[in-house]
């Protein structure tokens, strides 16, 4: 197998863990830290804010190929066996079916509120200083 088709099976897999994420959150059996983690993990992959931003020539793109494969690495580590086979399970038919990812306006909601809260926590802190 060459690097190529390697990236791009590790590719497919860390897409098909993302979604796995997605359905172990509603799962009864997660733990709630890895639950946390989940939603952390989606919410950061899902969100059209980035930590460092696109634009930024080859910097920008680290948080998708870095920072969201670790996040995504550790959070399934946190997951019970059953839960991650069942939930993996779940996520390759949604795959085959939806060929998209999972949407949730909440989540998008909650992103953007988020953003929101830590810009002005952001503001707040800086602005006395000014």
């Amino acid at each position: 197998m060459n690097v190529g088709a390697k990236l791009k099976a590790w590719a497919k897999r860390i897409k098909r863990d993302g979604v796995t994420l997605w359905f172990a959150g509603k799962h009864p059996l997660t733990p709630w830290f890895a639950k946390a983690l989940g939603l952390f993990v989606v919410a950061y992959a899902l969100s059209p804010i980035d930590l460092i931003p696109d634009f930024i020539s080859v910097l920008g793109y680290l948080d998708d190929v870095i920072l969201l494969p670790v996040l995504i690495w550790l959070t399934v580590k946190l997951l019970p066996p059953e839960v991650l086979a069942e939930c993996r399970i779940k996520a390759d038919e949604w795959m085959q079916m939806e060929g998209a990812k999972p949407r949730s306006r909440f989540g998008a909601v909650l992103i953007v509120a988020l953003w929101l809260a830590a810009g002005a926590a952001l503001w707040f802190w800086i602005e006395p200083h000014m």
